[in-house]
């Protein structure tokens, strides 16, 4: 059974990284993918608030998921 605080605590660090942990891997490619789009695009600004995005659900997701789990 998988912990919701160290999953949250594991996509704070690194997006994707919780989902990883809980087992969700395709889902845990993908967001680290975005996040290092989004990471790359934040040099010109406009990638921030969609990093953001992605983090924060990052988190939310690996925390419900392993809460149901």
């Amino acid at each position: 059974m998988a912990s919701p605080l160290l999953a949250v605590i594991l996509s704070f660090f690194i997006p994707g990284l919780g989902q990883f942990y809980t087992g969700q891997f395709l889902k845990a490619f993908a967001l680290f993918i975005l996040a290092l789009i989004f990471g790359f695009f934040s040099t010109m600004l406009i990638g921030i608030p969609f990093y953001l995005i992605v983090w924060l659900y990052s988190m939310y997701d690996a925390y419900t998921t392993a809460e149901r789990g």
